[in-house]
């Protein structure tokens, strides 16, 4: 949508570079209408996956297992789907503007916040699958090979954030300005910090056998790159020195050549590619994660139903969840609709439609993102303290 072939077919439709009846749009002299329209483009491609995804939320609701006539419409009838997408997109791109591209933004700033935040679940996810599975190994072969390798990356993680907090001071504040950046920043390495050592405490290990710096580690460095996303889009110029202005860079003493992305943005994007992989392959063997996410292991039940249907038809397809499904449909699709909210942000560098005089990123953006660390950092917390708060409660 943002490529110059695809924007060069869209000049035909309604709303492009106006508002609301006809009106055209005012821009400055160095923002052509290109500009706005690949970004609007985004917006309602974004929309129709978000409505799709929206209504397969809404079809498989209490679908508990295969035997629910509705699982076929989920595991099946890709053509029809298609069709239904294909609709939905091609109904969205002529939408009016209007209101539109304004009330959208919210939604996709609302939905970027929770997708930051199952992307900090499934970060805790992997660090616990990770540290479970070579400390396993380390006991089975009684290696100390794999507990060093467990120190290397917890050390180097730790290493990396360090070096980030650094670089942030470094570049994006100033000794006599960017006090917001510099508040952001001290208060996401103390609050890392905090947890990492609660992470740590007898009580804590006790209760949390499985806890460790490895989690503390992949957690504070996740939350140092959400805070170096935040600070990317702080809209001064002196305090954020790669700051995107209006989708462009200075080119010269006239002229300005369109940039859609900067490196927080593609690192934003790689992330956001791996987390949805993620959601889509596989879950978790973390317990708590597992409650969090609506997935979980294969009960046993379910397991010998499948090895027994295994040896009985090997070589052909069968259906293992007639008994209960491994993964929640509806969540599943809930998180691709999120997904979709967030890759909208990203793909327009939080620009807000109703801001044509200035298309550059938002203090909304900035706040929704550290925001979204401070709730991570909550959240991992919770994980960890929660058994010692309610000890009669079964947390296994």
């Amino acid at each position: 949508m943002l490529s110059p072939g695809v924007e060069s077919q869209l000049h035909n439709l309604p709303w492009v570079c106006e508002e609301g009846a006809r009106t055209p749009v005012v821009l400055r002299s160095h923002i052509d209408c290109g500009s706005l329209l690949g970004h609007r483009a985004v917006y309602r491609m974004c929309f129709a996956t978000a409505a799709f995804f929206f209504l397969f939320t809404l079809l498989m609701t209490c679908v508990h297992s295969s035997r629910d006539p509705r699982a076929a419409i989920q595991n099946g009838f890709w053509f029809f789907k298609f069709l239904v997408f294909v609709g939905i997109t091609v109904g969205a791109f002529y939408i009016p503007n209007g209101s539109f591209s304004n009330i959208w933004f919210y939604f996709g700033v609302v939905g970027s916040f929770l997708f930051i935040l199952i992307q900090l679940v499934l970060v805790i996810d992997f660090a616990h699958s990770w540290n479970q599975r070579w400390l396993g190994r380390a006991e089975e072969r009684d290696s100390r090979a794999w507990y060093a390798g467990l120190s290397f990356f917890t050390l180097l993680f730790y290493s990396l954030s360090v070096a980030a907090v650094t670089l942030f001071f470094i570049y994006y504040t100033q000794p006599s300005a960017c006090y917001e950046g510099k508040v952001f920043i001290s208060l996401n390495l103390i609050l890392c910090f905090c947890v990492s050592i609660i992470a740590v405490l007898p009580k804590v290990q006790e209760a949390q056998p499985n806890s460790g710096l490895l989690q503390a580690s992949a957690v504070t460095l996740y939350t140092m790159f959400v805070t170096w996303l935040a600070l990317s889009n702080v809209p001064d110029q002196k305090c954020n020195p790669h700051l995107l202005t209006n989708g462009t860079v200075l080119a010269g003493a006239e002229g300005y050549v369109t940039q859609w992305w900067d490196a927080p943005s593609i690192v934003g994007l790689i992330v956001f590619i791996l987390c949805t992989l993620f959601i889509s392959l596989r879950s978790s063997d973390h317990q708590q994660v597992n409650s969090l996410m609506r997935t979980e292991e294969c009960p046993p039940i379910l397991e010998a139903t499948q090895q027994q249907q295994v040896v009985g038809c090997k070589g052909r397809a069968f259906d293992n969840e007639q008994d209960g499904v491994t993964y929640s449909y509806s969540f599943f699709h809930f998180c691709l609709l999120l997904a979709s909210l967030h890759i909208m942000m990203t793909l327009t560098n939080w620009y807000r439609p109703g801001e044509t005089q200035k298309m550059t990123s938002t203090w909304t953006a900035v706040w929704v993102k550290i925001c979204a660390s401070w709730a991570g950092l909550l959240l991992y917390l919770w994980t960890l303290v929660a058994p010692l708060l309610l000890p009669n409660r079964d947390f296994s």
